[in-house]
């Protein structure tokens, strides 16, 4: 990144209250845009059900979700035109996580408590390669409390609720369980992919993006990213986010590790042409010129074909990064957002003509 280049804070700083009022969402002054709601969940009825666990967990955070209108803007999920709308939830008391998708281009965004309360919003930053956004609030109801993001890593089968705003459908939650692990899922431009993607069978659908995704302790697992069908959702890791939510608070932007290469997974076929034991770890089939790896690692050589696709020959094969095992994309992806971070040299162990070798890289920063 260019030293010249302003950072996001810096931007908003330049622009004044106006623009800063255009692009997130802050209705009125400070201190003045809260609006008292009547929630129906507060109506006494009769006969009402003892509910389970899960309802227990709903109701220890359910005050700290909120919904999230985002006016200016036009949503290709709803067709509601000039109007969007998602899912964040209370990072800390002055704070509020979303998705980087959901408030990206809007003009205002107003958020809505559980018990009705309405608030004016501030951006603060975002990040386009995580899918996160940090808007700070005018006003927080008394019984929402931050919810805290988990310290330990999620497993397949683990249990996990999602709450949010489906379809505009305040308060709403689905259950399911972990049903994948550090995935990397392809943005919609397709020039890179999320890292450290946990994937669920909960039901996730659009409005539910930018809130938890939480286990049975209430602890945020991750932050709902995406639908993907047939019982597929997404989330943003809970560990990508305790990375970035900070430095976007601090900052207004994060620099994400860039080693400007095309990679492929090894499978099979690709063993099997490029002289290798097993079918394990990332091949390099292209080196992007005046990136971090131009001149330290080497792209494949030439192609050929197996069952109608083209098969890398001849480039490097990444094995290890510092002593970690590489053996998929998924886990390149996520070893660099977790464990890296620009201008960081790292140890790469890699197969080469034939051989194993090891060279140094300093790593970059992704840009857009």
């Amino acid at each position: 990144m260019n030293d010249d280049r302003p950072t996001r804070r810096r931007v908003l700083a330049a622009t004044g209250a106006g623009l800063v009022g255009a692009v997130a969402g802050c209705s009125a002054p400070s201190g003045t845009s809260s609006i008292e709601g009547g929630p129906t969940r507060d109506i006494d009825r009769d006969n009402t059900a003892d509910g389970s666990s899960f309802t227990e967990v709903y109701e220890s955070i359910i005050d700290s979700v909120t919904q999230v209108r985002v006016f200016g803007v036009s949503d290709p999920l709803t067709d509601d035109e000039g109007r969007g709308q998602g899912s964040g939830f209370l990072y800390d008391e002055n704070h509020l996580v979303t998705n980087d998708h959901v408030v990206a281009d809007g003009e205002e965004v107003d958020l809505q408590y559980i018990n009705g309360d309405w608030t004016g919003t501030r951006l603060v930053g975002t990040d386009y390669f995580s899918d996160l956004a940090v808007l700070e609030v005018d006003h927080a109801p008394d019984d929402a409390t931050p919810l805290s993001l988990s310290d330990e890593r999620p497993v397949v089968g683990q249990e996990v609720l999602a709450i949010g705003n489906p379809y505009g459908l305040e308060g709403s939650m689905s259950k399911g369980i972990v049903s994948g692990i550090e995935r990397s899922v392809n943005a919609p431009d397709r020039q890179f992919s999320f890292p450290d993607v946990v994937q669920t069978d909960a039901a996730v659908n659009p409005g539910n993006s930018g809130g938890p995704l939480v286990d049975l302790d209430g602890n945020v697992v991750g932050v709902v990213h995406a639908g993907g069908g047939n019982n597929i959702g997404f989330a943003i890791s809970a560990a990508l986010a305790d990375r970035v939510v900070p430095t976007l608070i601090d900052d207004g932007e994060y620099d994400h590790s860039y080693l400007g290469i095309g990679l492929l997974s090894v499978d099979r076929i690709v063993a099997e042409e490029n002289g290798l034991e097993a079918a394990t770890g990332v091949a390099v089939t292209d080196i992007v010129s005046g990136g971090p790896a131009d001149g330290v690692l080497e792209g494949a050589t030439s192609t050929v074909e197996r069952r109608g696709e083209p098969i890398p020959v001849g480039g490097d094969v990444i094995f290890e990064i510092d002593g970690e095992p590489i053996p998929d994309r998924h886990a390149l992806a996520t070893h660099l957002a977790l464990e890296t971070s620009p201008d960081e040299t790292v140890e790469i162990s890699l197969w080469r003509d034939g051989s194993e070798t090891t060279e140094s890289l300093t790593l970059g920063t992704r840009s857009r």
